[in-house]
């Protein structure tokens, strides 16, 4: 049982670890939220601008690639919390006995694995932030509006972060990583309303993304970048965070239950 008492600021000890070590390769890792924006922008303007016609949103006509770069920060904040906390933290975890060791410390199992979730959060929102930056430089984004991604970075990676953690307590080993990728990330990333309105899909699809967190992500992200929004963002960020309480308190405990024998 989670005891929150065992829970203090002694995280953050963890999370400036963590930090130490990756500006070790900072560098290279910020080479891609600095450049997928701008490919993903030229190859879809490009390939699909003159296919696509007619597309609206929120009761607006939007250019395709209007629509679809908001939610490419979005899908950042997924990746980069989500493998945080299962590839990253499982080598933390069984290869390199990083958690044994800090477990020999005062610190508690609650507050590593905490910590752990809310670095997934800080890369994810540091990745998001440069990624608007980039987009506002397309003219995607509309300014200060638009550094709203920052709090709903770190929401958004909190959520995505406390679900990876919560894999990692189960998944056996490495390799098995591609069932929750298969069966739970690539269909948000395909059916969240990210690269095709969600009008244009059956209803049964329609109401299956409403349970998606990425769909809210998405929503959410697009009414800071553009200020149109088809769902209430209140319930979409009520979703976000009850989703986030949720899965942070179910990894808590799928990781006690791996790592307490």
């Amino acid at each position: 049982m989670i005891l929150l008492s065992n829970l203090s600021w002694r995280f953050l000890t963890v999370w400036r670890r963590n930090l130490i070590v990756y500006r070790k390769i900072w560098k290279v890792n910020f080479l891609v939220p600095l450049l997928e924006p701008a490919f993903y922008i030229l190859a879809f303007g490009l390939g699909f601008q003159g296919l696509i016609e007619g597309l609206r949103y929120a009761g607006q006509p939007l250019a395709y690639t209007r629509f679809m770069a908001p939610a490419l920060v979005a899908i950042s904040i997924m990746y980069n919390s989500f493998f945080e906390t299962t590839y990253a933290s499982f080598v933390r975890m069984y290869y390199q006995k990083t958690f044994d060791g800090m477990m020999t410390t005062p610190l508690s199992l609650e507050e590593i694995i905490l910590a752990e979730i809310v670095w997934s959060a800080t890369k994810a929102t540091a990745a998001a932030l440069l990624m608007t930056l980039v987009l506002g430089l397309f003219g995607f984004v509309l300014f200060p509006q638009g550094l709203l991604i920052v709090p709903l970075a770190f929401l958004g990676g909190l959520a995505f972060g406390a679900v990876g953690m919560f894999f990692t307590g189960f998944t056996p080993s490495i390799d098995m990583f591609n069932l929750p990728i298969f069966l739970f990330i690539t269909p948000m990333f395909l059916f969240s309303g990210t690269f095709f309105p969600m009008a244009g899909l059956p209803l049964w699809a329609q109401h299956a993304a409403y349970f998606f967190p990425l769909y809210h992500l998405v929503e959410l992200t697009r009414f800071c970048c553009l200020g149109l929004v088809e769902t209430s963002p209140l319930a979409s960020l009520a979703y976000l965070v009850c989703f986030a309480l949720f899965f942070l308190v179910l990894g808590l405990m799928a990781m006690r239950r791996r790592l307490i024998k």
